[in-house]
């Protein structure tokens, strides 16, 4: 049955994409409707930030619908659209560090118009904790982590995707989702042993 079932699902895709393909906007509202919370939690997993996580989502679908006449069909559209996601939310967290730092240099020549840091203090769907605090503490340690290790834990452990899925969108072999996921465990656990046990 779930042999059918993914023969359905990439049928399905396929059509989907070739509306796409042809322009058709009813396809890409349907798409969007689909995808839409997924890839807001997704980029809030990693931007921390509800605003911030609404405009990269909406940058993710922007990217989309430019670029779905370079989609292949090598990946499920799914896959396509999450790897997307994990590239815009990467490339916004490169940029708020460039703000950040340059607002620092400004700074020191009497600038007081400082950028504010980014702060944990939201609550992700995909996190089940006793108090926000401890859910603070966690997210702030997952930032800390390599960047590899941050994105297999992130797809795996806060949005529930399977291994598969996570070497899928990372373009990586499963082994090594399964040992960035290892050492991202095992990294958090020995910063986290007194506020989150079970990992």
């Amino acid at each position: 049955m779930k042999a059918i079932d993914q023969i359905d699902k990439h049928e399905a895709d396929e059509e989907t994409v070739r509306l796409l393909q042809s322009g058709n906007e009813a396809a890409f509202r349907q798409l969007v409707e689909a995808y839409q919370n997924k890839v807001y939690n997704l980029c809030l997993g990693f931007l921390k930030n509800e605003t911030d996580a609404e405009d990269v989502a909406q940058e993710v679908f922007v990217e989309v619908y430019r670029s779905i006449h370079q989609f292949n069909n090598d990946s499920g559209l799914g896959t396509w659209i999450y790897r997307i996601s994990v590239n815009k939310s990467l490339e916004f967290l490169r940029k708020s560090k460039r703000k950040k730092r340059f607002s620092w240099l400004t700074s020191i020549f009497g600038n007081e118009e400082v950028l504010e840091s980014q702060t944990a203090d939201f609550e992700h769907p995909g996190v089940s904790l006793e108090n926000k605090e401890r859910s603070k503490i966690l997210m702030e340690h997952i930032d800390r982590l390599p960047k590899n290790q941050k994105v297999a834990f992130t797809l795996h452990k806060l949005e529930d995707l399977s291994y598969k899925e996570v070497s899928d969108i990372m373009q990586v072999s499963i082994s090594s989702v399964e040992s960035l996921m290892f050492r991202a465990k095992k990294n958090l656990k020995n910063t986290l042993k007194d506020y989150y046990k079970e990992l």
